[in-house]
């Protein structure tokens, strides 16, 4: 993952930085209209898709069930991605770490074991699951780190992040041994899972192959890896999804050469021109920092980067067109990563956050006429840690955070957008360029299903963790089917909905919860639906509402049929 910082001493983990505290301002007007009538297009559900370092967490039973709720918002249609699938090891996990055996040698003879990633697999698709497929790191005995690299370095949050890189970041001693190993991998897969299951997944090479600590070789080095990984899964199953290269940011000149390359270069393994691309992908991170004694989001520098990435993809004429999944998508570089600029993790600023990004982003791919298949969230969970440790994850001991519920609301909106607008929401351009430091951003984002009913999310977001006026917001939907009676209800996450946090630090914070106080944490962590009341209408066809609107929190409203 892309890194914004490195620690090089210990840091605790940050459970999270005091709101400034300010005497209560008064609540602001926002006026906010949907027409129902009128359709924007559709919205992809780019959120569907996850991720962690270490993959063996999924086969715990915190991390199974994790999975069952990621399953669950959107079941056979959400994805997961793991580094460490092909790396050597027991399948302990680790910080930043974790293994499968998948490849070990005999006198000099290859030995694959799947055991330990058909499990992992496994259990994704027992939960409706499907893998975003990252084929890497390095096994071991294929690596060509020289004699004296330590094949793995044990890495610690707060130790220097360029300290992960050993013999796992190396490109293979045998180009025809990697291949070999991806072909019986793949058709190991076609066989266990079937043709059509395996279809479905993405395969993609290696992670961040343009920085030096996760790709130990050249660029050129690493089209050949890709190049023979790609024929070797499409030997296998001629119909797999391929692409990449899943690097940090936008790539810079790195990503411009991988394209050329799959467009017009010879390709390593076939001798033939280009190389088959289904799907591109890339990373954009955030980058919060403290000021004053809070911590300030960075949104503008993740947008940013997401559209310098949409642009030079959209340059390329054979490639314009082709699906994109942000393959990391997050506020930061590090899940594992401790420090004060992180302390939003676990609180309600990371949800309003995602609320506003996901709704740039959508709106970012329509500008630039790209195919926006995914924006992956790399955040999951860390097994065996303390309680609100800090680390960027969706639950923590099995009490999600309210991160978590955002995706929840994200799974209910409908197949297709329509028109909305906002008087209290910041305009994408100034987002992109100056983030969201003066005026807070009251946004909204609708969307309509089949049966007629209408969704509308609304968010309350400011880049500074400080305290804030709520938001009262007058809301007018219009274009409604007429001749129905409906029913409005309401989800929220804000400090007293669907926030564990909040009620672990009431409790005062403490280190073993017991069971009463677990079961108020889990309790606490949950959304539920609330009946609203819709104001007088005005006509058939339209129907008022009044809500209000604490800052960093996310409401979604349903108005449907009785």
């Amino acid at each position: 993952m892309t890194t914004f910082g490195q620690f090089t001493r210990y840091i605790p983990l940050a459970v999270g930085l005091l709101t400034v505290s300010t005497p209560p301002a008064a609540a602001f007007s926002v006026t906010v209209k949907v027409d129902a009538a009128k359709p924007v297009g559709a919205l992809p559900p780019i959120w569907r898709f996850f991720g962690a370092d270490e993959p063996n967490y999924g086969t715990r039973p915190e991390g199974e069930r994790l999975l069952v709720e990621l399953g669950n918002l959107r079941s056979g249609k959400v994805y997961f991605r793991a580094h460490n699938l092909m790396t050597t090891g027991d399948g302990t996990p680790d910080f930043k770490w974790g293994s499968t055996n998948i490849y070990t040698e005999r006198d000099g003879r290859p030995v694959y074991d799947f055991t330990f990633v058909d499990h992992i697999i496994d259990t994704y698709l027992a939960r409706g699951i499907h893998p975003y497929l990252e084929i890497g790191f390095m096994p071991e005995a294929m690596s060509a780190a020289s004699a004296g690299v330590p094949y793995r370095r044990v890495w610690r949050p707060g130790s220097d992040y360029k300290g992960i890189t050993a013999g796992w970041s190396y490109p293979p001693r045998d180009n025809d041994k990697w291949a070999e190993l991806v072909y019986q991998w793949t058709r190991h897969n076609v066989e266990r899972y079937g043709r059509a299951e395996v279809q479905r997944w993405y395969f993609e090479v290696w992670n961040e192959p343009n920085l030096d600590f996760y790709w130990r070789g050249t660029p050129e080095d690493f089209y050949r890896l890709h190049d023979y990984a790609v024929d070797a899964v499409r030997r296998a199953l001629p119909s797999a999804r391929v692409g990449g290269p899943d690097v940090a940011g936008s790539g810079g000149a790195f990503m411009d050469g991988f394209l050329k390359h799959v467009i017009t270069g010879t390709n390593y393994a076939t001798g033939k021109v280009g190389t088959p691309t289904d799907f591109l992908s890339f990373h954009a991170k955030g980058q919060p920092t403290v000021v004053d004694g809070h911590v300030r989001m960075g949104i503008s520098n993740q947008l940013k980067t997401a559209d310098e990435a949409f642009t030079k993809i959209a340059a390329i004429p054979e490639l314009a067109h082709k699906p994109i999944v942000i393959g990391e998508n997050d506020p930061e570089g590090c899940a594992a990563c401790p420090g004060p600029q992180n302390a939003y993790r676990n609180d309600t600023m990371y949800s309003s956050y995602t609320a506003a990004c996901y709704a740039r982003l959508w709106e970012l791919a329509r500008q630039r006429d790209v195919n926006l298949e995914g924006a992956l969230t790399w955040a999951f969970t860390f097994v065996g840690q303390p309680w609100f440790a800090g680390y960027r994850q969706l639950a923590t001991n099995g009490v999600d955070l309210p991160v978590l519920n955002v995706f929840r609301l994200f799974a209910r909106l409908g197949p297709d957008q329509v028109a909305a607008t906002s008087s209290g929401e910041v305009p994408l351009a100034q987002i992109m360029s100056d983030g969201v430091r003066g005026a807070p951003d009251v946004g909204v984002l609708a969307t309509r299903a089949d049966n007629g009913r209408v969704d509308i999310l609304l968010w309350h977001y400011q880049d500074d963790d400080v305290a804030g006026p709520p938001a009262e917001v007058h809301l007018l939907l219009t274009g409604l089917a007429p001749g129905l009676q409906r029913q409005a209800r309401v989800w929220r996450v804000d400090r007293q909905n669907g926030d564990a946090f909040t009620a672990w630090k009431a409790m005062g914070s403490p280190v073993k919860p017991t069971k009463q106080q677990v079961d108020q944490l889990v309790w606490s962590s949950h959304m539920a639906a609330r009946a609203v009341r819709m104001g007088p209408r005005l006509h058939d066809a339209s129907v008022a509402l009044e809500r209000h609107l604490p800052l960093q929190s996310v409401e979604l409203i349903e108005i449907g049929p009785r």
